[in-house]
């Protein structure tokens, strides 16, 4: 018998394991796969000589998250490493926004596309250095998080709060129009909102899209030095350093449920582990619900809002090994990590308006990343790691394109859909094509296979939008990683605050577990130990 049982070794996983174990607590962890990670993981897949990322690939919100910080992954081997531009979005005129680390560099690259532009950029900036403390605290502590809303509150009711959550809550297009005369500002900030299911349109989208853009400004967006494999691989280690085995090729299948408190679990190859305290669960919300503990232990009520849980965007990924650099027309788009192809805002509410009406679009907004270009490792000298993800839909209805695309996604349709994207690739960089050595197709059921958390690769652990946020996250009433079940909680990103590397659920979890047995005081020391005397004194923060 042990403490506690995480299901699954995501990053979230992970994060909770490490927790209790600083706490004392004996840990197993039980993962499906035959490798952890979850969806931080990287190969050799596409070519021997060059290191892709298979899902997740740049990590803002780990830069920012507190939690990794405490972990001292540094002292794990852990390096980062920064492209020399952030973001770019090329225009086919060949302008380009830029969004670098150097607030001068964006603001007088957005000055280009209107006068005035560089100006408002560096305001919201200043917006964000006000804030960033207390909406970081908000963000990567549990549902409510009470003191750093109060901090918050406090700070707004000088500097015009009414007027800055007014802000937060438009639509990126409206923001976008309000604070650019220009394209260029425009563009960084939906570019950075549709790394979420949110359309130019949507509410909240204008507060996600400056969430982003000014984590990237200040953080960067960092790839650990090697791949992303690497995330992961520190947070193995340092588990096994406190004796926590993580065992793989283990699918949990059941929660034992007795009296109304999780007490163990049940495994596919028919082995079972047995808790004394607690089951903290790296998995989505549906299947913990619906397939590890069933309808018998949960009140009606949650079965019936999990009919309308909605999961982000579906997902379509391709890797590519480049025998070159990207062949950009815009001469910005070559040092950035990250780049958006789309032609304005206007084309990505195209593409939103196909996905929500059950299209596969035509014309895909593509986010590529540069790997090489942000870490020299990922492949030999003069060549690029490369890959781009688009979204299309859970429940395809008809192919905005000519292509006759179903969403069987059996191999022919994955290798058209593939071909799409490099089309779209290909009108910003004439010639890419004649760079490609070998590539692969990552579609939705694909990723979903590699890890069952991407329901059709959607990587946000269920949409972003405002009705599935903060108490509705998961469900309604909700938005703590509790569960009806005692003994039972939610580790995964859909619980709050959702997506993106952080470790935020995780920790959410395990401090909850924590202080239902009155071990909290025992982990604050600990870390406060750690900080104190850790093996680095680093903070594992990139730089």
């Amino acid at each position: 018998m042990t403490d506690a049982v995480v299901i699954g070794a995501g990053p979230n996983g992970l994060v909770a394991a490490n927790l209790l174990a600083d706490a004392g607590w004996s840990v197993e962890v039980l993962e499906a796969q035959d490798e952890p990670g979850g969806a931080v993981r990287s190969d050799r897949g596409v070519h021997p000589d060059y290191v892709s990322d298979v899902f997740s690939a740049f990590y803002p919100m780990a830069a920012a998250s507190p939690v990794l910080a405490k972990l001292d992954l540094h002292s794990e081997g852990l390096r980062w490493s920064h492209a020399p531009h952030v973001v770019a979005h090329p225009l086919p005129d060949g302008r380009c926004a830029v969004l670098d680390r150097d607030r001068r560099v964006t603001a007088a690259g957005l000055e280009t596309f209107a006068a005035g532009d560089g100006r408002a950029w560096n305001e919201l900036c200043q917006v964000w250095d006000r804030l960033r403390e207390d909406i970081l605290g908000a963000l990567f502590t549990p549902f409510p998080p009470v003191g750093a809303s109060l901090r918050l509150a406090a700070r707004l009711r000088g500097a015009g709060g009414l007027r800055f959550a007014r802000s937060m809550l438009l639509p990126v297009r409206r923001l976008g129009e309000e604070e650019f005369g220009g394209e260029g500002g425009r563009l960084l900030l939906a570019g950075n909102a549709l790394h979420a299911d949110l359309a130019p349109e949507s509410a909240i989208s204008g507060g996600f899209g400056w969430l982003m853009s000014m984590l990237g400004q200040s953080y960067g967006f960092p790839v650990p030095v090697g791949g992303s494999g690497e995330l992961t691989g520190a947070l193995v280690r340092r588990l096994r350093r406190r004796g926590v085995t993580v065992r793989c090729g283990e699918r949990v299948t059941e929660v034992v449920v007795r009296g109304g408190r999780a007490v163990g679990v049940r495994t596919a190859t028919g082995g079972a582990v047995s808790v004394r305290r607690a089951v903290l669960a790296d998995v989505s919300a549906p299947d913990l619900y619906r397939e590890l503990v069933g309808a018998d232990h949960l009140p009606s009520r949650v079965m019936d809002d999990l009919r309308r849980f909605q999961w982000d965007w579906a997902t379509f990924k391709v890797d590519w090994a480049l025998d070159g650099p990207v062949p950009w027309q815009a001469p910005g788009a070559a040092r950035a990590g990250t780049v958006h192809l789309a032609d304005g805002v206007d084309d990505l509410t195209r593409f939103a308006a196909q996905i929500a009406m059950g299209r596969i679009p035509d014309r895909p907004f593509a986010l590529l990343g540069q790997m090489t270009t942000a870490d020299a490792t990922r492949s030999p000298a003069g060549t690029e790691s490369a890959w781009a993800y688009t979204h299309v839909p859970h429940h395809v209805r008809a192919d905005a394109g000519t292509d006759g695309l179903t969403g069987r996604w059996d191999p022919l349709e994955q290798e058209i859909m593939a071909d799409r994207i490099e089309e779209q690739v290909e009108r910003y960089a004439p010639g890419f094509r004649h760079r490609v050595l070998a590539r692969r197709v990552l579609a939705p059921p694909v990723l979903q296979a590699a890890d069952s958390n991407l329901r059709d690769g959607a990587v946000n652990g269920g949409t972003t939008s405002l009705h599935q946020q903060a108490v509705f996250r998961p469900l309604p009433g909700t938005g703590r990683p509790e569960t009806p079940v005692r003994g039972l909680y939610l580790a995964s990103a859909s619980a709050h605050p959702g997506g993106a590397v952080h470790g935020a659920p995780g920790a959410n979890a395990a401090r909850a577990a924590l202080r239902a047995h009155g071990s909290g005081r025992v982990l604050a020391l600990a870390q406060r130990a750690l900080a104190r005397g850790g093996p680095s004194g680093g903070t594992g923060r990139p730089r």
